[in-house]
């Protein structure tokens, strides 16, 4: 029986603020270069006006969103699940997932009073992206968020890493993961962030359990949570959490485990200026080459091409017209 959705995301809603800083103003703010750190909205307000605004710009963003978008981008069929205020960036935020032909659990409902989370998105010369994230009513993400019908009606549930900063968040993530397993529903779970496992790892292995069948993560948070340190011994390991996982390796390319044999993902040469979103497009169109009859070899070769495309532009998605042009030079 087929599935309405290839994939259904549960993740942090956020409008993503993206601009260019150098390193100096990292110094001087005393912000941590590469990291995401949550901040509160006073916090953010001061960095914010200290930058140059107009040259930056808006789209709804969160981690699993970017992912989601791109499933749907290549022409795939999506969900999201999140939690947005009653505001003008709420708004926004669920016209732009609309427009992006992903469904969600935002039409026709009456949004809450609070504030939209928002992430600002500083990107330095050498094309690092650090983070500054005010959550807004994201903190309050739950299970209450989580549309059982839906869920399903999907191919693969996709769960974002950065949930694990709540209680409430880990309950959703376990809540929607049993909800897959119980129906069938494949699991797939992105670490999101190295500070994810650096800080969080106990929730991360309780949320992780017995296992997913889809892990997605970058060389350091793959050490990071195996306790190894070298990617050969890590790559072992990551086998008691995961049946099968991608392991992102920058412009090194990626590892692919598919459940039987290591599939190395080669680069393609691109000239990087926003690294911001990589690791998210890489899942997203990864995602979409499993649940649309790729090849895990094909799926991580489309995955490597969308990714080396996004780096070369600031912002973390691609253009639709992007993602098709993609998609006929692998074809």
């Amino acid at each position: 029986m087929s599935k309405k959705y290839n994939v259904y995301g549960i993740g942090n809603a956020l409008v993503d603020i993206v601009t260019e800083v150098d390193d100096q103003f990292l110094q001087d703010h005393n912000i941590e270069k590469g990291f995401m750190t949550l901040v509160d909205e006073e916090n953010q307000t001061r960095i914010s006006n200290a930058i140059n605004m107009n040259n930056s710009n808006k789209q709804c963003g969160g981690s699993a969103a970017n992912s989601i978008i791109a499933v749907s981008q290549f022409g795939g069929s999506s969900y999201y699940s999140c939690k947005v205020a009653n505001d003008e960036l709420g708004d926004f935020y669920k016209q732009d997932l609309k427009s992006n032909g992903v469904d969600s659990n935002l039409q026709g409902e009456d949004l809450e009073s609070g504030i939209t989370g928002k992430c600002l998105v500083m990107t330095t010369e050498d094309a690092s992206r650090t983070m500054n994230t005010f959550l807004g009513i994201t903190s309050d993400y739950s299970r209450s968020e989580i549309k059982e019908g839906a869920l399903k009606d999907s191919q693969y549930l996709y769960i974002e890493g950065y949930l694990v900063t709540s209680e409430n968040g880990q309950d959703a993530m376990k809540h929607a993961k049993k909800l897959a397993e119980d129906n069938g529903v494949s699991t797939a779970l992105t670490f999101s962030d190295p500070a994810m496992v650096k800080y969080f790892k106990e929730p991360m292995e309780s949320v992780v359990g017995t296992g997913v069948d889809l892990l997605f993560c970058n060389e350091e948070e793959a050490m990071l949570y195996t306790g190894k340190d070298n990617l050969s011994e890590a790559q072992e390991a990551l086998k008691k959490a995961a049946k099968r996982f991608v392991i992102t390796l920058g412009e090194k390319g990626a590892i692919i485990f598919d459940g039987d044999t290591f599939i190395n993902v080669e680069p393609y040469k691109a000239q990087a200026i926003d690294t911001n979103g990589a690791g998210d497009l890489f899942a997203g169109a990864f995602l979409y080459g499993i649940t649309n009859g790729k090849s895990y070899a094909d799926s991580g070769k489309l995955a490597s091409m969308a990714s080396s495309k996004v780096v070369t532009q600031f912002g973390p998605r691609l253009e639709s017209n992007q993602a098709k042009e993609i998609l006929n030079k692998l074809n």
